[in-house]
């Protein structure tokens, strides 16, 4: 959270919000307040470290107490935090902070909640490159806060072969073998397949994963025992790992794609389609009248 890369990010909300100042401030009488963050539903809190860093950027003579931990459940009506400062600083802050504060807390509770039907089964979830422009380190951040793991954050982490890439390269194994000749050993391949026969060419040409898209749990009890025996018996290829695209899954049969003896399963839902936790900003009447 102390990058550059995060302060500009800051500075840009903040300038967007604020624009050439706060018009309303005009008729605020200033004042050191403290003011508390509500929870207005349960959830699962991501974002404190970057909510202090936003009120600093305005004053560095503001004070944020964080009541809770990153990762932390919280309850509807729980006290999330406690913020001291100029009165104006706290409002002129208040929006951008608790936008980023919702945005980040809805990935994480729904990434908490598709990560606990997981327990027990070594399977781990992991997102996707399917996050808003501008907010990818911070949306994943929200997903390793709920429990989840990053897959690829950028083109530049692992080569993926999709449906388009092996079309233009005709074929999975040539576009194996072209990636191997061009990149660095230790950088992994991952091969996008949508059928057993594609997923067994992978391992065979020396993939380094197999992503499987579109197959039921049924497909997979079959098929998963005989990549495994593939690739051990392949002494020449290093061991694939097996990662399910999950994004369409209904997540109340998310276990028991977990429980075929994948590796991994990748889910861009907890971003795509997660809703923001309810926040509320008060004044401490004390403060207020002080």
């Amino acid at each position: 959270m102390e990058t550059p890369a995060i302060h500009h990010l800051i500075d840009h909300w903040l300038k967007e919000d604020l624009g050439r100042g706060d018009l309303t401030l005009v008729a605020i009488n200033e004042k050191i307040v403290t003011a508390k963050w509500i929870a207005k539903q349960s959830g699962v809190f991501c974002s404190g470290p970057l909510v202090r860093k936003i009120f600093e950027r305005l004053n560095t003579e503001v004070e944020v107490q964080l009541l809770i931990s990153e990762g932390e459940q919280f309850q509807n009506g729980q006290k999330i935090l406690d913020i001291t400062g100029p009165a104006s600083v706290l409002l002129a802050g208040e929006r951008t902070a608790l936008n980023i504060a919702m945005h980040l807390s809805g990935i994480a509770t729904a990434t908490a909640k598709l990560a606990s039907e997981l327990k027990g089964t070594g399977v781990r979830l992991a997102d996707t490159r399917k996050t808003t422009p501008g907010l990818r380190v911070l949306e994943k951040y929200a997903i390793r806060c709920g429990g989840g793991v990053n897959h690829r954050m950028g083109l530049d982490d692992a080569a993926m072969l999709k449906e388009n890439h092996i079309a233009w390269s005709n074929g999975i194994g040539n576009s194996i073998k072209a990636l191997r000749s061009q990149i660095p050993w230790t950088a992994k391949i991952i091969v996008e397949v949508e059928t057993a026969q594609q997923a067994e060419e992978s391992i065979i040409e020396g993939a380094d994963g197999i992503l499987i898209d579109e197959m039921s749990p049924e497909d997979l009890n079959h098929l998963v025992p005989r990549l495994r025996k593939l690739s051990k018996d392949l002494t020449n290829v290093r061991p694939s790992q097996i990662i399910i695209e999950a994004s369409g899954i209904n997540p109340s049969k998310i276990k028991d794609y977990a429980l075929t003896g994948i590796d991994l399963i990748s889910c861009s839902a907890p971003i795509t389609k997660s809703t923001w936790i309810d926040f509320s900003m008060r004044f401490d009447d004390q403060t207020l009248n002080q």
